[in-house]
This record gives structure tokens, C-alpha cells and sequence, in this order.
């Protein structure tokens, strides 16, 4: 996860129920967290749509959670910013999905 995210202080993660985390100490902090935990956990992404505009790119996607204890879809956006070459994500924000789908079309 490290390789994909911009080391800065501008960077923001929200995880599903938490408060955003700001910088990238807090958000590394909290994807080593997630990954100790001994629970076996898949991601099936669908609905992935992606939207470039000079060097910022967001993806917005559906993160289908499998795991030993039942599954969840978490609706995720993520912001990547391009420095040269490189793409690296500046922000994170997914929010779980509790009721049927609505959509706005």
C-alpha cells in the first residue's frame, strides 16, 4: 500500500466509520493496523470508473469485502495527483453501503 500512496501532509484517508486521517504517518499508521489483524479478507472492485484532468485523477469504485466474517461493499473515491511520471494517491474517502443501490441517472 505504501507504494501507492504520496508521502506528504497534504494526503487524507477515510476509512468506512472512521474520522478522516490526515498526513501520511496517520494513514500509514492505519493501513499497517488493518493488515495485522488475522482476519482473511478479498476484494472484488466493480463499478470502477476513472476521470483525468491534467495531473489529478479520481477513481471512484465498489469494494466488495469477503472475509471469514461476511462481506460489505464500501463505495470508495480516490484522488491520485501525477508528479512527473509518477501517480500517487493523495486521498481516499469510502463509506460502506447499507441499503439498496440507488442511483442518480
Amino acid at each position: 500500500m505504501s507504494a501507492v500512496w504520496e508521502k506528504s501532509d497534504r494526503v487524507t484517508c477515510t476509512h468506512p466509520g472512521w474520522t478522516t486521517l490526515r498526513g501520511w504517518g496517520a494513514v500509514a499508521g492505519s493501513f499497517f493496523a488493518l493488515f495485522q489483524n488475522s482476519q482473511s479478507l478479498q476484494f472484488v472492485l466493480t463499478e470502477e470508473r476513472i476521470s483525468v484532468e491534467g495531473d489529478v485523477a479520481w477513481v471512484s469504485v465498489d469494494e466488495n469485502l469477503l472475509g471469514d466474517q461476511g462481506g460489505a461493499t464500501v463505495a470508495a473515491l480516490n484522488v491520485f495527483v501525477r508528479d512527473g511520471r509518477r501517480w500517487a494517491m493523495a486521498a481516499h474517502h469510502g463509506s460502506v453501503v447499507s441499503g439498496p443501490e440507488l442511483t442518480a441517472d
